[in-house]
């Protein structure tokens, strides 16, 4: 287990500490993948205007989401597939992603700042930061690479599958999507685990 560094996380940062964020989309939905993003901040390039992406419009969203890639000293995306969602359940396939975003980064960081209350089991020093993405710049970073990475991969879904609405609610559960469900039935794209899937299928 990796021992925990020295002093607060401002020490960190002064110290030139490569800091990482990680953020997940797409727990709740009913279908699609869920995604994370890690993101490793410049400090020589601060970005304004980082905040939890459910708090910006969709259009500042994809600003962001393009200065981050730019403007970043590392960033990746993680996922785990609906077949993983169904096979380990929607907590383990999110850490999964999350794991895997922080596999995928051109740099080793030297901490992890995850969003919510759990960590994934990897090697690195890390903490779970309840509301990080409204505390830690690098947190925020991540929740809108995430978020705008599966809002369009939902749009195009909508394409593959017409008549779902996915375009609109990204997969969510709400009154459109399931009457749609009822009428259509589950597509592929859909978790077979979560209730109102499950519930359907088993009255085919």
């Amino acid at each position: 287990m990796p021992e925990h560094p020295a002093g607060p996380l401002a020490a960190l940062r002064a110290a030139g500490a490569r800091v990482a964020g990680v953020d997940e989309v797409g727990r709740g939905p009913l279908a699609g993948d869920v995604v994370a993003a890690a993101v490793i901040l410049d400090p020589a390039r601060p970005l304004a205007g980082l905040a939890d992406s459910k708090r910006l419009t969709a259009r500042r969203r994809e600003q962001l989401a393009g200065a981050i890639r730019a403007e970043a000293l590392a960033w990746s995306l993680g996922r785990a597939a609906v077949e993983e969602i169904d096979q380990l359940n929607i907590l383990q396939a999110s850490l999964l992603a999350m794991r895997r975003a922080v596999e995928g980064l051109g740099a080793v960081p030297d901490y992890v700042l995850v969003d919510g209350n759990r960590l994934p089991r990897w090697p690195y020093a890390a903490e779970a930061v309840v509301g990080g993405d409204g505390l830690h710049g690098e947190i925020a970073a991540a929740s809108i690479l995430a978020k705008v990475t599966r809002d369009a991969e939902l749009t195009a879904l909508a394409d593959r599958y017409p008549g779902y609405g996915f375009e609109r609610h990204k997969g969510y559960p709400t009154r459109e999507h399931l009457d749609a469900l009822a009428r259509l039935g589950p597509t592929p794209a859909h978790r077979r685990s979560f209730g109102p899937v499950r519930r359907l299928l088993d009255t085919d």
